[in-house]
Formats: structure tokens, sequence, C-alpha cells
């Protein structure tokens, strides 16, 4: 199975959700609602989940293999990290008119 799209969207709001995810296989197949969470050991990827009845949150689309799971995320936050760079590179917009 090929990653053949990552399309991010940044959060604006401050905090631990730093951006959202969307995926697609194959040309053929998405997963929208992928996080990017900071965490403890720096950003990760949290898959789409739905809260129970308990309480408890359960994912309900994600990797079968740690080795796609590693292959996903790696894509995912190497993409982000780029992202971030290219954003930091943009210049500032002018403000006001000429003196």
């Amino acid at each position: 199975m090929e990653i053949t799209d990552i399309r991010i969207t940044r959060n604006a709001v401050a905090g631990k959700l730093l951006a959202y995810v969307s995926a697609t296989f194959d040309n053929c197949f998405v997963v929208h609602n992928i996080k990017i969470i900071l965490g403890r050991g720096g950003p990760f990827v949290a898959m789409p989940s739905r809260k129970t009845q308990s309480g408890r949150y359960r994912d309900i689309a994600h990797p079968i293999t740690a080795a796609f799971r590693d292959v996903l995320q790696t894509r995912i936050l190497d993409d982000y990290r780029r992202s971030e760079e290219s954003a930091d590179a943009e210049p500032e917009p002018e403000s006001g008119a000429e003196s």
C-alpha cells in the first residue's frame, strides 16, 4: 500500500493539538481526522477515534501492523515538519501604508 497524498491543516489555536491530517492511500482511499499531538517526547500521530458510551476512546481506523504504523507516522511527521519550515520561511505581510 502506498501513501499517495498527505494533507495537513495546522491548528491555529495554541495547545497540544498541532494539526489535522488526511492521508490518501493508493489514490483510492482516504482517512480524515488523523491528529498530530504534542506529547512529552515530541509530536506524535493519533488515529481518528470515537468516544464510547463508557467514556473511553477507540480508534475507528488504524494500521494493522507496527511496520506500517511507523511508515505512516514518519511520513506524516516529516511532511508536518516541512510545512512548519516553509511557514517559518514565508515573509511577514507588510502592514500599513508607506510614509
